[in-house]
């Protein structure tokens, strides 16, 4: 391997800041050691996404158990690094390793990404585990996705460089958004952009069984057909084994555009829609879109430290009433989601979650997508989404697109 190639991405000083904090929730939890199995929580507290466990007692170093590779975590992380060895033997590696915490009859709590953890895996865990002595393993995860929701000055400008490429590739593919196209087709010339400023062609989610892909490009009634995944537009999908987005159904004329689409660069994600038509669209949807602006608008006002999460989604569910839109407002029927907004960062479902019961308030950091959207059965979906990093005073945008209905002749 070419060591020069391989580099520490996040800065040694922030991967600390990030350990210590943790260790001080821990402290106030009684928690004695973190677990950190899955790949996204490796990279935040590491800076590596190898295969192995890394485990952050509440006092001390943290140490990274790898399988593969040994040698690229070595170089992209500054905590120790050690073989992962036999699997069967990690309860007496870990006692052996950090012997200050699995000492002989004492009692310890571990706790561990158990949200994303499976289940065959957390009960080899917990068997392991009560090798190294009385150890419980707890769930952390609400640690780990509370202390994300804040995001750094390093992992903003991630975030503006993904909404930069967005807003580029966007404007280039609009170029071939013509009647006739396939939703497919374009997608691949939007896709094709993004790649080529860095895109690294994921979006990482963190809900079970959830998934998206980098678009969700729909036009028409394709938009509003329902799905599994939880948002206001499904679209037909390329068939039952990815049942959302672009569909090979060509784009017609005065039906909505639904240009659902993110961005994944150095493992930050932006998310972005904006709403096209060939022609013009009728005027209960060109209704709709403006409501959707207003909604912005109002959720721009609200967006300040302090507010609780729920009361922006509550106050939107107000607006659309008023507007006559509440059977369309994200989603229709039994399939309207349940959110204004959502966190993202280096996974699209990150907390906080804009809904009802999520009472949370605000906090300087924070960065959201905010989505309303209106679908119509047999006609599409319309809508904008933003992204924006809350401040000490107004919330500041990251999303670059001029936000407008985009009318294309």
């Amino acid at each position: 391997m070419d060591k020069t190639t391989i580099t520490r991405e996040i800065p040694d000083d922030l991967v600390q800041e990030r350990i210590s904090k943790l260790q001080l929730e821990m402290g106030k939890k009684a928690i004695d050691g973190m677990l950190l199995t899955q790949n996204i929580d490796l990279y935040y507290y590491t800076g590596s996404m190898q295969n192995g466990y890394a485990f952050v007692p509440a006092e001390g170093m943290p140490v990274f158990f790898v399988k593969r590779s040994l040698e690229r975590a070595r170089l992209e992380t500054l905590i120790a690094v050690e073989p992962l060895g036999s699997f069967r033997q990690f309860g007496q590696t870990l006692a052996e390793r950090i012997p200050q915490l699995f000492k002989a009859g004492g009692s310890v709590t571990v706790a561990a990404d158990l949200d994303v953890l499976p289940a065959q895996t957390y009960f080899k865990l917990n068997q392991l585990l009560q090798s190294a002595g009385a150890v419980e393993l707890v769930d952390g995860s609400a640690l780990i996705r509370g202390q994300r929701m804040i995001k750094s000055p390093w992992e903003i400008k991630r975030i503006e460089t993904a909404a930069k490429a967005v807003d580029e590739a966007l404007g280039e593919a609009l170029n071939v958004l013509k009647e006739g196209i396939t939703e497919l087709a374009w997608i691949a010339r939007v896709e094709y952009e993004l790649r080529l400023r860095g895109h690294i062609g994921l979006m990482r989610m963190r809900g079970y069984n959830q998934e998206v892909a980098t678009g969700m490009v729909t036009s028409g009634a394709a938009a509003a057909v329902p799905t599994y995944f939880d948002g206001p537009a499904g679209g037909l999908g390329l068939g039952a084994t990815f049942p959302q987005s672009v569909s090979h159904r060509v784009i017609g004329r005065n039906e909505p555009i639904l240009i659902d689409v993110g961005c994944c660069i150095d493992g930050y994600i932006i998310d972005q829609t904006r709403t096209a038509v060939i022609g013009q669209l009728s005027e209960q949807l060109a209704h709709a879109y403006r409501t959707s602006e207003e909604m912005m608008r109002a959720a721009e006002k609200g967006m300040v430290p302090g507010t609780p999460c729920s009361e922006l989604y509550i106050a939107s569910l107000d607006q659309a009433a008023a507007a006559g839109l509440s059977a369309h407002y994200m989603g229709f029927g039994l399939d309207q989601a349940k959110f204004l907004g959502h966190g993202i960062g280096l996974e699209i479902d990150e907390w906080p979650v804009l809904a009802r019961g999520f009472d949370l308030p605000l906090a300087s950091g924070m960065v959201l997508a905010v989505e309303p959207k209106f679908t119509f059965p047999g006609q599409g979906v319309v809508g904008v989404e933003n992204s924006y990093v809350i401040t000490d005073g107004t919330p500041r945008q990251l999303t670059r697109t001029k936000e407008q209905l985009i009318v294309l002749p």
